[in-house]
């Protein structure tokens, strides 16, 4: 028999799975953006082996944020938000669940495409598994910040852009070190482990916080 944190998991996960689209189309964006790149600056290998961890790390950050802005929506129309509060298992920890299934379904495709995708910039086998490991210490925090715009833009319409708009100043640090992460792994300055440590620290401290945050954002929108 399931526990209420197991089935609001599974819940989350029957939902997206039935919606469909998430995941798909984040590795659709990642596949579009990734293969227009090189037409717009030209046919330099070099080039392309240098900015790819870069570009590999916007187009994951963008697509993370293709529908984050209904992460708490649909619930709030229908009235499951209002039942969800009043409920014994607390708001923050409700959160932190849909962050999670939101990550599994949209984040991990994002993840397990991007290494492929690097080798369209050139990418050498090192770089290849810097892109994926840092992608895998780093979107969880890129979800968990999201999860406090999507709440603060809960009872907007069409409040995809300002969400875009609050987040992405947000997750600027977690973009920096994830490069970092990329760079280092094909003999940067500075060893793999210490970018991996500082992005493995930000989707700790985003996990803890940003669950409270979002949670007294939703709280106020029933008051």
């Amino acid at each position: 028999m399931r526990g209420p944190v197991s089935a609001l998991l599974w819940r989350e996960l029957t939902v997206a799975r039935r919606l469909g689209g998430g995941g798909a189309m984040g590795v659709a964006f990642l596949l579009v953006l990734v293969t227009i790149v090189p037409f717009a600056i030209g046919p330099d290998l070099n080039l392309l082996s240098r900015i790819g961890p870069a570009i590999l790390w916007i187009a994951a950050l963008l697509a993370m944020l293709l529908g984050l802005d209904r992460l708490f929506q649909a619930d709030a129309e229908d009235g499951t938000l209002d039942l969800m509060q009043l409920g014994a298992t607390p708001l923050e920890l409700v959160v932190l669940v849909k962050c999670l299934a939101h990550w599994l379904t949209t984040g991990l495709p994002i993840v397990a495409a991007a290494p492929f995708l690097g080798l369209m910039l050139a990418q050498e086998p090192e770089g290849v598994f810097g892109v994926g490991v840092s992608l895998l210490a780093g979107t969880p925090a890129l979800t968990f910040i999201g999860a406090v715009g999507a709440a603060a833009t809960v009872s907007l319409r069409r409040g995809g852009l300002l969400m875009a708009l609050l987040v992405l100043p947000l997750c600027v640090p977690a973009l920096i070190f994830g490069v970092s992460a990329a760079n280092a792994a094909v003999g940067g300055t500075v060893p793999l482990t210490t970018p991996l440590a500082i992005l493995g620290a930000l989707t700790l401290g985003s996990a803890a916080l940003c669950p409270i945050a979002a949670a007294a954002l939703l709280r106020r929108l029933g008051e």
